[in-house]
């Protein structure tokens, strides 16, 4: 089963999409439009084309557990996003952009380089730790 994880932003949107077993995190992107609209619905053409069964969304809580503005917006793009043959899944990622950062700068990326990539970035770590948790969760 293909996975698909998303870090929405507002004017970077990371995707990232796992191969067909759902095991391994694979091919990342970014889409860099503001509309949430046609947000969703590139998604939702990208998930269809690649025969993704699940799209995983990056629901950035607050560090104390409450649902802030930036998870309100995670909740509307799932809502889009509902209603197509994929189930949705609204996925706890504090410190993702955070980490992805760190893992930008480690690896010498900086500047317009990293604000190219950290929201692909950020999407293959939501979906590592998905991929992660559906695996220990079959054990």
């Amino acid at each position: 089963m293909r996975v698909m994880a998303v870090d929405y932003g507002d004017a970077r949107t990371g995707v990232a999409v796992s191969d067909m077993s759902g095991i391994l995190a694979g091919q990342a992107w970014v889409i860099t439009e503001r509309n949430i609209t046609k947000v969703a619905e590139t998604i939702a053409n990208e998930a269809k084309t690649r025969e993704v069964k699940a799209i995983v969304i990056g629901y950035p809580k607050n560090m104390n557990g409450t649902i802030g503005p930036r998870a309100e917006k995670s909740k509307r793009l799932a809502d889009l996003l509902s209603g197509n043959d994929f189930e949705i899944v609204l996925w706890d990622e504090r410190m993702t952009t955070m980490n992805a950062h760190r893992i930008l700068s480690d690896s010498g990326k900086y500047g317009k380089k990293r604000k190219q990539t950290v929201d692909a970035v950020a999407a293959s770590l939501i979906l590592e730790s998905y991929l992660m948790y559906t695996a220990n969760k079959k054990v």
